[in-house]
């Protein structure tokens, strides 16, 4: 769900140093085929557990049946950056079955079963390689204001979407 791209050459806003060095982290919800729905970029020193429930705010599932449209997921995969307690109470609470990684303490002792979940992370890993393959422009954020940022990488996926549905129908 996330993705960490080099920083805007000579800063700008939202641009701060992270685990790996100066940067930021490009958020994004995927469907199961490797879509993108809806993106969000942060600092790289940003917490990334709390976009996990504003990405879920920002799509509405389409479905042909009249009322409301649905805004809810059956499964959320994420890696383990995503995991804590609180959010997945969040995502149960909403109905969302959370696929989440648990972050393992070196210094704890593993007791018990071990937890078997197989994450799909695949999906999520080819739409980053979209990004980086098809649209140079976002590998390296030259862009000062994180406005503009943000506008190439709707474009972008508009653009993916767009090549689906001409190309598959």
């Amino acid at each position: 769900m996330t993705g960490l791209f080099p920083p805007g050459k000579g800063g700008g806003e939202e641009v701060a140093y992270g685990g790996k060095g100066k940067g930021i982290l490009i958020h994004t919800l995927t469907e199961g085929n490797g879509m993108p729905l809806t993106n969000s970029t942060t600092p790289a020193n940003g917490n990334e557990r709390e976009q996990v429930l504003p990405l879920l705010d920002k799509v509405k599932l389409k479905t042909l049946k009249r009322g409301r449209p649905r805004k809810r997921f059956k499964v959320l995969a994420t890696d383990k950056g995503y995991d804590s307690k609180e959010k997945r109470a969040a995502l149960r609470k909403r109905g969302i079955r959370p696929q989440i990684p648990k972050r393992v303490w070196k210094t704890k002792k593993n007791r018990g079963r071990p937890i078997k979940i197989s994450v799909p992370r695949f999906q999520q890993e080819r739409c980053f390689a979209w990004y980086q393959r098809k649209y140079r422009r976002l590998v390296v954020r030259w862009e000062r204001q994180k406005l503009y940022f943000d506008a190439f990488i709707d474009l972008a996926t508009i653009h993916i979407w767009i090549n689906k549905i001409l190309l598959v129908g």
